[in-house]
């Protein structure tokens, strides 16, 4: 092959963002590497996802066909690759940057005993690989030398530009007419037992119609100046006028005011929407970590020297306990909820 291997993410028949930031650097990464980009896909819904990847340039997608692998199984998964890494002698192998991105090619790697660059934010195939990657939180940028037969690689979380017009709202629509047909190859790899001790048994279902925060156009975080779990409620007033959704700084979730799938920062998500709202956030470098890929960022606090601030593309000084709720009415007297 010795072009480019995508383990792709996908929910409901699409591939996710992640995935398609790692499709868009595996796709520059064919051109200087030679040969064209292939995907890999696990799941029930994985044969849907398929039909959007042409426009990805994904020539042919390897859909594994294993009742034992539908439900995550890192192990498994890793080993799957490494299978198709013997099958396929991809030129690199590169994942989203994800929690299952970083976790089932970190098995790859120990698998097949090979080095995995983690966070790469631009890479130039050859001998050796000349890689860009953020340290230290995304505040440091590195320029490195890889030298591997086959370089594994997951792309930093919302660094590389995704034309949204190749996300398709549904599975059955291809993004473009035009967009080439990918050819399938269904798989089965060997598994032993072992690589079944870890893996998901069971999955709690998000509340019907809300919106994830990776998703959501529009996030409205709260922070310790919250002051309570009850505090949030004019939060999700807000979000939901705005049709978003609301996350949280490391401490909220610390204290049990928020779960930790809403925490948003270096240990918890990395969001990316076209407005962040930071209510009552100090701003400390583990936050921006999280929320500085948002195009605008509205910051509302009553410390005027608060780091968020300087983050900050529009910022309110006040209590953000008179400041969103008068937001919210602003929104309501303009007919918006």
């Amino acid at each position: 092959m010795s072009g480019v291997l995508v383990f792709v993410e996908h929910a409901a028949g699409v591939a996710d963002r992640l995935s398609r930031e790692a499709l868009v650097l595996a796709d520059s990464l064919a051109a200087s590497a030679g040969g064209s980009v292939e995907a890999v896909l696990f799941g029930s819904d994985a044969a849907e996802a398929v039909s959007a990847l042409g426009a990805q340039g994904v020539a042919t997608a390897h859909v594994v066909e294993d009742g034992r692998l539908e439900a995550y199984a890192p192990a498994a998964w890793g080993a799957a690759i490494a299978e198709l890494i013997d099958a396929r002698s991809p030129a690199a192998v590169v994942a989203g940057g994800s929690d299952r991105g970083q976790e089932v090619l970190a098995h790859v790697a120990a698998r097949t005993g090979r080095p995995l660059v983690t966070n790469v934010v631009a890479a130039i195939a050859g001998t050796p690989w000349r890689l860009t990657r953020q340290r230290w939180a995304g505040s440091l940028l590195e320029d490195a030398e890889l030298r591997a037969d086959v370089a594994l690689l997951t792309v930093a979380p919302h660094v590389v530009a995704v034309d949204e017009d190749t996300a398709p709202a549904t599975p059955a629509a291809p993004a473009t007419p035009a967009a080439p047909a990918t050819a399938v190859n269904r798989i089965a790899p060997r598994v032993e037992a072992r690589d079944l001790v870890a893996r998901v048994t069971g999955r709690e279902a998000p509340v019907a119609g809300s919106i994830s925060l990776t998703d959501a156009k529009v996030v409205v975080g709260g922070g310790r100046g919250v002051g309570s779990a009850e505090g949030f409620g004019e939060l999700e007033e807000l979000a939901g006028l705005l049709g978003g959704a609301v996350g949280g700084s490391r401490v909220v979730t610390s204290a049990g005011w928020r779960p930790h799938s809403d925490q948003i920062g270096q240990t918890g998500l990395r969001i990316a929407p076209d407005l962040y709202i930071a209510c009552g956030i100090s701003g400390a470098i583990q936050h921006i970590v999280g929320c500085k890929a948002a195009k605008r960022i509205l910051a509302i606090n009553t410390d005027p020297d608060s780091p968020i601030m300087a983050a900050a593309d529009y910022a309110v000084i006040g209590d953000l306990h008179q400041v969103v709720p008068a937001i919210s009415a602003e929104i309501r007297r303009r007919g918006g909820g």
